[in-house]
């Protein structure tokens, strides 16, 4: 993207996922100013990433797909999603051990027909719950599983609606 990322992180520990983002947004400020003789100007970063838990399978590929290999095709950048060289899937299909050596193993075995799937548009459904994990932080999967992580998490109030209940 041409003014922000996407990347589907999938930490080990507890604690880990804000350690990481943190020295990578860190890093980058820096990094960015330096570059730019911008330091002490303000912020390069004006929000906290968005973070959900996502169940495994289906959905870890549906959230991989949406937010990070479609996401190009999806603002018009490019025509096809393999085209665009920042992701993943451009990586992945360069068969080359240099491209991506840097990229994890996924927790879900990537489908035969990734780059189909890919380019294939969302289903307004898929759109709906992704975007609403996404502004309310609540959990993508199965609706047992989503209501189970909210109790363990104690995210509940990411499966209401938002604003005061409206009285009788």
């Amino acid at each position: 993207m041409l003014n922000h990322w996407h990347m589907q992180l999938w930490p080990r520990r507890d604690g880990e996922l804000s350690e990481i983002l943190r020295w990578i947004t860190v890093t980058h400020t820096q990094r960015w100013h330096a570059h730019h003789h911008t330091a002490g100007t303000g912020p390069v970063y004006q929000g906290r990433f968005k973070s959900f838990p996502v169940q495994t399978d289906e959905h870890f590929l549906t959230v991989a797909r949406y937010y990070v290999e479609r996401n190009a095709l999806r603002a018009k950048l490019v025509t096809r999603a393999e085209d665009w060289q920042w992701t993943s899937l451009w990586r992945r299909n360069q068969e080359d051990t240099m491209l991506t050596a840097w990229l994890s193993t996924w927790p879900a075995e990537r489908p035969r027909d990734c780059v189909a799937r890919v380019n294939r548009p969302e289903t307004s459904s898929e759109l709906e719950s992704l975007r609403l994990s996404v502004q309310r932080g609540r959990p993508f999967g199965e609706e047992a599983w989503i209501r189970r992580m909210a109790r363990r998490f104690g995210m509940e109030s990411t499966l209401r609606p938002r604003g005061r209940p409206r009285t009788s």
